[in-house]
């Protein structure tokens, strides 16, 4: 008599049950949603006005400008962007409640923008910003 083995399938005994992973998995997926903390950043916007800029003078506004080729100046006084802060300071000591008219042109660096109007507000001045299409100026030959 031959013995017959019998081959018994046992399809369930190799597999792994997943149902516990996945359930940590949407329970970390839960508690990371809830916890997470959503910045509200406003940016700055370049779309405020077109035109030339305004005459520099004024009494109570302090007038920084950006131009094209990124050359800032604070009252029509050219200064580099480390100095900025220590000209509007010369400026506030006769008019202490001046406010800042930030002009940039379209093109000017973004860098330099984004710098002086955060170390302004930071100061806890009012600042109005504005951008500008330059304006090109051409000479006749006659």
């Amino acid at each position: 008599m031959s013995r017959r083995r019998t081959r018994s399938s046992h399809a369930d005994e190799g597999g792994v049950d997943m149902t516990p992973m996945l359930d940590i998995v949407f329970i970390l997926l839960i508690f990371f949603i809830v916890t997470a903390t959503f910045l509200d950043e406003t940016g700055v916007d370049f779309t405020q006005a077109q035109g030339n800029p305004p005459p520099t003078t004024g009494a109570s506004v302090i007038s920084i400008t950006i131009d094209s080729s990124d050359a800032i100046s604070v009252q029509g006084r050219v200064v580099s962007l480390a100095f900025v802060e220590a000209e509007v300071q010369r400026y506030l000591v006769n008019r202490p409640d001046a406010s800042i008219d930030l002009r940039a042109a379209e093109d000017a660096g973004l860098h330099n923008v984004v710098s002086i109007k955060d170390e302004m507000e930071q100061a806890g001045r009012n600042v109005r910003f504005e951008t500008f299409v330059p304006t090109l100026v051409t000479a006749s030959l006659e």
